[in-house]
């Protein structure tokens, strides 16, 4: 029995090293495995050190090494008695995977993480990123608050004059910014979008609706969704309509001064009419958690999903979970936290290579 054992847990390793993580239920299904046996494998390969298993999720250790097992990679072993500090929005939903993988990479490297959170307060990125090299960060992971996940003019040109090497996690410089020089690891949420209405495209649909309020992701993903409409010659969704005057906090306010309520009878007002009025078909919504409740509000006005609407989720934090599990868009969150930790310990090191622009590619899960 020992060699079909073996094969069955190169396949896993196979799996999770080409992902970078995958969520053990779901792996079993779809290598038609009891979760119990898949639990025995994944308990043993974790033993080995070829896999890091945490709360239903494994993913692949930061550097292994050809074949079985793993050992430490170019500069592992070099962080003992490093601190790194990270600054990021939250240790909640998108960035709490960040942060374990950032956390995996650096205890496992003999370093320490250090977290500064500024809940996207204006200015609190600066003011932890200070605190944190007060208290002896020797390097830093950046998160900072820029609103389109992009620095504007003259914004955030600080990072680049610390006096630590710094790597910008899921967020990015613009050629000719002080910033674009440093090394940054982000998810490729423009490629994201687009394989979601490649694969909705794929299926028939013509008309693919985006719904996704104004997040530091949602540039990206309007980017990735328009490229993809007109590289597949679809029929562009109806725009989205605009803001009121008078609406939100006060006459002429934007989108992103609507409340939480407003924005999303917005966003479901909009798919409605799209769906009965401008005859889309399907639709990729930004997140899960607006998917989930926009859902059975549309069903209750009429709109059957799939049948009428078919719906691509964005995150796969919790789509998975729904009554009828959603296909959804996976960025690679830990893997990004991952990547950035071996990027800045590397420079922390003494690595002088070339500054890195990584781009991880977010994965699709189809559910049924």
């Amino acid at each position: 029995m020992r060699p079909h054992v073996d094969q069955r847990q190169a396949r896993v390793l196979a799996l999770v090293r080409e992902r970078g993580s995958v969520r053990v239920a779901e792996l079993a299904v779809e290598l038609g495995i009891s979760p119990v046996t898949l639990r025995r494998d994944v308990e043993a390969m974790a033993a080995r050190g070829e896999i890091h298993r945490m709360h239903g999720v494994i993913s692949r250790v930061a550097e292994p090494l050809p074949g079985r097992g793993a050992a430490p990679g170019p500069g592992a072993g070099g962080g003992a008695g490093l601190v790194v500090g990270m600054v990021v929005p939250t240790t909640e939903y998108y960035y709490a995977d960040v942060v374990r993988g950032a956390r995996e990479v650096v205890e496992a490297r003999g370093a320490r993480l250090t977290v500064g959170l500024t809940r996207y307060l204006p200015g609190e990125d600066r003011t932890q990123a200070d605190r944190l090299l007060s208290t002896g960060a020797d390097g830093l992971l950046l998160t900072p608050n820029w609103g389109s996940g992009a620095a504007g003019p003259g914004e955030g040109a600080w990072t680049a004059g610390l006096p630590v090497p710094v790597v910008l996690v899921e967020r990015w410089a613009p050629p000719g910014h002080p910033g674009a020089a440093l090394d940054r690891v982000v998810s490729d949420h423009a490629h994201g979008a687009a394989r979601a209405v490649q694969h909705l495209a794929e299926r028939g649909h013509r008309r693919i609706a985006l719904a996704s309020q104004e997040t530091p992701t949602s540039a990206r993903l309007r980017a990735g969704y328009e490229a993809a409409v007109a590289a597949l010659g679809l029929e562009p969704a109806p725009p989205w309509p605009p803001v009121e005057s008078g609406a939100g906090a006060g006459a002429g306010a934007g989108a992103g001064t609507l409340s939480v309520a407003d924005r999303f009878a917005r966003t479901l007002e909009y798919l409605y009419r799209a769906v009965t009025e401008d005859g889309v078909t399907a639709a990729l919504i930004h997140s899960d958690t607006d998917a989930i409740m926009l859902i059975p509000r549309l069903q209750a006005r009429g709109v059957r999903v799939p049948e009428d609407l078919a719906v691509i989720t964005y995150d796969d934090e919790v789509a998975g979970l729904a009554d009828v599990p959603l296909s959804a868009v996976a960025p690679a969150k830990r893997e990004v936290g991952a990547r950035a930790a071996a990027l800045l310990l590397d420079r922390l090191s003494g690595d002088e290579s070339p500054r890195q622009h990584l781009e991880l590619l977010p994965r699709l899960s189809v559910r049924s």
